[in-house]
């Protein structure tokens, strides 16, 4: 029997403290999609540019740079974890930059996996260059793929479709970087906008599904996720992280923060009102964690 680090009070969010390869192997259980932020190893003593303000993009030890070797060594190992806890027909999304995505892709091809698509994320936001010796940063890339290559995944191919008035949606996807309002229990170095993570669970599981994100960072997977239906799991080997997530599920029990969330999301056109459960609509029982 494992320990959680925090349950929601209807089950359908745990979060569990823990190296994610270590956790995963204390349970045999599967899920139908995972959603994956893993480190990208930026963190080189550089600097940007943050609200106006010069920073350095040292995140923390999580982030320090490898050698090629090690980095694909590093990725080889969790997504190895990750496989074996996918369902025959569940998809994976990772996110990453030049730094560290081509590493992760060369890992899922060795493995078996199936690449789908490899969405370019462009956020209309973007912060400045201030070397001015480089075109601005302004995306990020997503890799979909799925487990096996001959059994077919889920795409909800209309949804999409009607997310994106009408016309078959792209793998350029244009949405600003986080907001403010997502920061209100804290920031997080790597945030990632509930709109992203919003329309990529929609594209990729149905209500009820299992997600799992094996580094849970600020648990926005796990905040959508809930927004529409699905239910989470979310590792992570940070205390503080995981007390800034726990703080943001419980602002979900919050009727009117919840109804917030799903209005902006909403108004940017990022979920439909009939693709998200009310909390209110589903019963405690619904919800198990099976490897608790």
């Amino acid at each position: 029997m494992m320990s959680s680090y925090y349950k929601s009070p209807n089950n359908d969010f745990t979060l569990i403290k823990g190296d994610c390869v270590e956790t995963l192997s204390k349970f045999q259980f599967c899920f139908d999609m995972i959603f994956a932020d893993p480190p990208y190893f930026l963190s080189s003593g550089g600097i940007s540019c943050q609200s106006g303000k010069v920073v350095c993009v040292d995140k923390g030890d999580w982030d320090k740079v490898l050698t090629p070797e090690e980095m694909d060594a590093f990725n080889l190992r969790w997504l190895t974890a990750c496989r074996e806890h996918m369902r025959d027909n569940a998809t994976i999304w990772i996110s990453g930059t030049h730094h560290n995505i081509f590493s992760v892709q060369q890992q899922l091809l060795k493995l078996g996996f199936k690449i789908l698509n490899v969405i370019t994320w462009a956020k209309t936001n973007p912060p400045p260059n201030i070397s001015c010796r480089y075109f601005t940063h302004s995306t990020e890339f997503i890799i979909w793929a799925r487990k096996n290559s001959k059994t077919p995944h889920f795409y909800n191919y209309d949804l999409m479709k009607a997310l994106n008035a009408g016309k078959q949606m792209t793998d350029v996807w244009q949405i600003p970087a986080i907001g403010k309002w997502e920061k209100s229990c804290g920031k997080h170095p790597t945030q990632k906008p509930i709109a992203v993570l919003s329309r990529l669970i929609q594209a990729s599981t149905k209500p009820n599904a299992w997600i799992l994100d094996p580094f849970s960072g600020s648990a926005t997977t796990g905040i959508a996720a809930n927004l529409l239906g699905r239910r989470y799991l979310g590792l992570e080997m940070e205390e503080n992280f995981l007390s800034m997530s726990k703080a943001r599920r419980e602002d979900l029990e919050n009727v009117s923060i919840r109804q917030s969330y799903i209005e902006r999301l909403q108004k940017g056109n990022h979920i439909l009102s009939s693709s998200f459960l009310s909390f209110a609509e589903e019963s405690e029982s619904s919800y198990c964690a099976p490897w608790l």
